[in-house]
């Protein structure tokens, strides 16, 4: 087929996640939906994520790409995107997805492009847009990620003792891994 599933990393990436121990194409892939569905990354930067998703396995009883599976690749791209714009100290946890379905595909490979439409400090907003094989516009998405500190792997919370949240400490005030909160 000629696709490979190694991301392509921008030098700017890999200088600024070098060293650690962190394995970028695990890290910055599709993750298990995403691999059973095909989808591969195919270049990653903050400013630009490409990635791919074939037609065949991913059609809804009529035999057209499922918009479900449009929501994957815009949903994988744009965290992929956020992700990177954030940097090794953030994640980046989706917080809305909008999905336009321009017209139906039946066959071959759709291409996804994530561009930044904002990023900051807290939040990242990216414009998906996915095209057919003839460069057609299948879908219009839009994804914003809430950034959030990642947890400090091995490190003793500065609040130790204040949560009981089932008897454990995990250095969250809510006792989750950095989840939104009302």
């Amino acid at each position: 087929m000629g696709e490979t599933s190694d991301s392509v990393f921008s030098p700017q990436v890999i200088d600024e996640w070098a060293g650690l121990g962190i394995d970028l194409p695990a890290l910055f892939s599709a993750g298990e939906l995403g691999n059973r569905m095909g989808l591969r990354i195919q270049q990653a930067a903050p400013e630009r994520v490409v990635g791919t998703l074939p037609v065949a396995g991913n059609t809804q009883p009529y035999g057209l790409l499922h918009g479900g599976a449009s929501a994957v690749l815009a949903e994988t791209l744009g965290s992929v995107g956020a992700m990177l714009h954030a940097g090794p100290g953030k994640i980046a946890v989706g917080v809305d997805l909008n999905c336009t379905h321009h017209r139906p595909v039946r066959t071959g490979t759709v291409t996804g492009v994530a561009t930044p439409a904002h990023v900051g400090r807290t939040s990242a907003t990216f414009e998906v847009v996915i095209t057919d094989e003839r460069g057609k516009r299948v879908c219009t998405a839009r994804l914003t990620s809430a950034l959030r500190p990642a947890a400090q792997q091995n490190a003793a919370p500065a609040d130790a003792g204040t949560n009981t949240d089932a008897g454990t400490n995990t250095g969250t005030d809510a006792g989750d891994s950095g989840g939104i909160r009302a």
